[in-house]
């Protein structure tokens, strides 16, 4: 089987675009989330958010030919991708369209706009306002296909639209496709669009923080007595994986490895998350990995800072690590980026253990007794040197996924 490796990353996230922007967030305890007055003529309980920070597209790469088919779901999606490229030193390389590249990718759903233009015909029983691109901008495949026709991929391409997970799903999905030889490149990761049905979907579950609607930088609350739900965030993250003989081959830098991946469901429950199946899904990974817990330096979980999922997973987590690993999450910094997080926070996780050092739980100030005692990294950055991190995301209908990472040291 084949090793895998990352060899380029680029996103679109609430915190900043780049790397040195998130990095002051994170060491400042920076709060991307803000009051969205846009919502307030709406009948919605929440009224936060966090948005992807602005960025610019370059008009000669992202001419309204080549854009006319993306919502800002997969408008965002090839962006990152084109930085992950980039990042790689793959932009142009004859792998992108030999066959041996492909994609997997995932988002919630498309754009909510398309969506409502189809929704318009069922209202006024006229197509008025359809176009030719309505449906290619709402399918929930979106993000994957505009990556693909993009670059001009030739390999496999995956979607991954599995809610909170899409992200994750896609790297694990990616990291098997390299590892039992099928490709030798894979674009991956997730995006996710803000829009006020998003925040409706939580809403209606009573699931959305509304007690901090004029003080956004209070919200979400991880794991904290206080949480009162989540809040929705926007952006994309993009992982380039190669095999390792692939990435040596061209001379590429390379970050880190993947080195395990564990995906289960809870087959209970759309909504009620299984702490047993969530701590199974972590075993699942370290097997994959062929590590022990006592391996892992550092758990970067999920925290939406919902009353029963921070519960289910702090109890998944102890079961498996039991309080010695630190744990953080980066939810309480940008919110809930929903089909973006698993990649979004790959990448900042795996940025930080190259640079030695873990981000806060923002806004965790008193931990929920009905939570598990985890070691949680709390107020401020701390220094710490991981060589081994694991991620966790989870999502509707109890699909539980964990990926685990090893530092390159140049083995």
């Amino acid at each position: 089987m084949e090793r895998v490796v990352i060899t380029g990353m680029g996103f679109l996230s609430p915190l900043g675009n780049d790397w040195p922007t998130v990095r002051e967030a994170l060491y400042e305890n920076r709060s991307a989330v803000r009051h969205m007055t846009e919502w307030d003529e709406t009948d919605l309980n929440t009224r936060v958010a966090a948005p992807a920070a602005p960025f610019e597209l370059d008009p000669e790469l992202f001419s309204r030919k080549r854009t006319r088919a993306m919502g800002r779901v997969a408008l965002m999606a090839v962006k990152a991708s084109y930085d992950a490229l980039e990042d790689a030193g793959l932009l142009g390389h004859p792998v992108l369209t030999s066959g041996d590249c492909g994609v997997a990718y995932g988002s919630s759903a498309g754009q909510p706009a398309a969506v409502a233009e189809l929704a318009n015909l069922i209202l006024t029983k006229t197509c008025r306002g359809i176009t030719a691109t309505t449906y290619v901008r709402m399918m929930s495949h979106t993000a994957a296909v505009n990556i693909g026709i993009y670059f001009g991929l030739k390999g496999r391409i995956i979607p991954t639209s599995s809610a909170c997970t899409s992200g994750s799903q896609g790297i694990g999905m990616a990291y098997e496709a390299i590892r039992y030889g099928k490709q030798k490149v894979m674009i991956t990761g997730g995006s996710e669009e803000l829009d006020a049905t998003d925040a409706a979907i939580f809403d209606t579950l009573f699931a959305t923080s509304c007690r901090y609607n004029d003080t956004p930088e209070q919200t979400p609350r991880p794991f904290d007595k206080d949480r009162d739900g989540l809040v929705v965030g926007e952006g994309a993250g993009t992982l380039v994986l190669e095999s390792l003989s692939h990435a040596k081959a061209r001379g590429a830098r390379i970050y880190a490895e993947v080195i395990g991946f564990g995906e289960n469901s809870d087959g209970v429950h759309i909504t009620t998350p299984q702490s047993e199946q969530m701590g199974r899904a972590m075993e699942l990974a370290l097997e994959d990995a062929g590590i022990r817990p006592e391996d892992v330096d550092c758990v970067n979980g999920h925290g939406t800072a919902t009353d029963r999922g921070d519960v289910a997973e702090s109890h998944a987590t102890a079961r498996v690590f039991g309080d010695r690993v630190p744990y953080t999450t980066y939810k309480g910094h940008m919110g809930h980026t929903l089909g973006a997080c698993g990649a979004l926070e790959a990448i900042f996780a795996l940025r930080s253990m190259e640079e030695g050092f873990v981000s806060p739980v923002l806004n965790l100030k008193d931990p929920d007794p009905a939570c598990a005692n985890l070691q949680y990294v709390r107020d401020s950055v701390r220094s710490l040197e991981q060589n081994v991190i694991m991620s966790n995301n989870f999502a509707f209908g109890g699909i539980n996924t964990s990926l685990v990472f090893r530092r390159w040291l140049g083995e």
